[in-house]
């Protein structure tokens, strides 16, 4: 009995040999902005991306880089009724981030980042569905925009000119 169970255990020991762990390495979890960067939005005023910048670059503690934050939104009316009435809307929010370090008032990143969803208007008037759904689009434009910008520092260094 005893023979069983050490050969059970070393197969079960010798299968868990080639386990990877997705997070295994530790730089791609860390944002290199947080606490150290001042973060200015210019262009298009998207009041949900006020609320999604202290929580991804918290405070501006140590003053070490200046985000400058671009945002261009382009409206095209991709089909529209006999009556002109348009029944499909795309945008195309472009964000432009440039990263520049202080100290050295130097540029160290610029990278443009594309986010499109489309909407369907319901009326031409006020409509409660269509507004909320416009505004949870532009949430999750903004929100994947972010986080796509962030992931992408992992790969570079913002510390050199």
């Amino acid at each position: 009995m005893n023979k069983v169970l050490i050969i059970i255990f070393f197969i079960i020991l010798n299968s868990c040999s080639y386990v990877e762990f997705v997070y295994d390495n530790d730089k791609d979890l860390t944002n290199p902005l947080f606490n150290k960067s001042n973060v200015k939005v210019e262009g298009k005023d998207l009041p949900i991306i006020k609320s999604y910048i202290p929580l991804l670059f918290g405070d501006n503690k140590e003053k070490k880089y200046s985000l400058l934050i671009n945002i261009e939104e382009k409206q095209t009316k991709r089909s529209v009724e006999t009556n002109q009435a348009t029944s499909n809307l795309r945008y195309e929010l472009k964000f432009l981030y440039k990263i520049t370090l202080i100290k050295d008032n130097c540029s160290t990143y610029e990278k443009e980042f594309l986010s499109t969803f489309s909407i369907i208007p319901k009326s031409l008037g006020y409509n409660y569905g269509t507004d909320a759904s416009l505004e949870k689009k532009y949430e999750l434009a903004v929100s994947k925009n972010l986080d796509r910008f962030i992931s992408s520092l992992s790969t570079i260094d913002i510390d050199s000119c």
